[in-house]
């Protein structure tokens, strides 16, 4: 097994970012978490327990952002592996069928979220000499489709930001876009309906990722990354 890291996790309610919690600590990792249920938050908390630690954060919050970073900081100190898989997706429609209201929730969240997550953490992680960044892409972030412009969107924005991000840190550090590939989840579901079955759940997409997102250091730092085998 490898050495343990501290590993906080946006976005870990159910999916992919509830299996990487599980593959995480399976494998001896330290691992803290953070999704807007607050029911799931619970449960994540029972069923694991201490050291772990799950709380309910609105990423598009950044004042709750701001008070869950110093508390996670103050307990735990900076992470070794932020990751941030915080998002959801439009329905399936045309540009001009989605309201305002679900594109500015869709921005809150899978732009500004991401953007408060960094700020309040990189930091704390710069002065420590040392961290990866871990910023959630997708395939529509470096393609697109019809009926979910609103989502490539912000995917597009997270591989630029991920980039000048890149420029941004110092040695020692690494920001990454990573590209989970195509899992049978609720996002996946949403778009393609039944046929989402076909492709390999979270827990098995889990076996894969989480052994390459452990193994990201500085020499990464600027990546476009894509999970292997998916």
């Amino acid at each position: 097994m490898p050495e343990s890291k501290l590993i906080l996790i946006t976005g870990v309610s159910r999916g992919l970012g509830r299996a990487m919690a599980e593959g995480f600590i399976a494998r001896g990792h330290h691992v803290l978490g953070c999704a807007r249920n607050q029911a799931t938050v619970t449960e994540l908390n029972q069923e694991f327990g201490e050291p772990h630690h799950f709380s309910a954060v609105d990423v598009s919050n950044d004042a709750a952002v701001a008070t869950y970073a110093e508390s996670m900081l103050t307990k735990f100190g900076p992470p070794d592996l932020l990751i941030n898989g915080a998002a959801i997706i439009n329905r399936n429609a045309p540009l001009w069928e989605i309201s305002a209201a679900e594109i500015d929730d869709m921005l809150s969240i899978n732009i500004a979220g991401t953007v408060n997550v960094v700020r309040h953490f990189t930091p704390a992680m710069i002065e420590k000499g040392s961290g990866v960044i871990v910023n959630f892409s997708s395939g529509w972030g470096r393609s697109t489709s019809p009926d979910v412009a609103p989502y490539c969107a912000t995917k597009w924005a997270i591989e630029g930001l991920n980039q000048a991000l890149a420029q941004e840190l110092p040695d020692g550090l690494a920001a990454i876009a990573f590209n989970p590939g195509v899992i049978d989840t609720d996002m996946l579901r949403s778009c393609y309906g039944s046929a989402a079955g076909s492709y390999a759940t979270p827990e098995v997409w889990a076996e894969a990722a989480v052994p390459f997102l452990e193994a990201l250091g500085p020499s990464d730092n600027g990546g476009a990354l894509s999970c292997p085998g998916h």
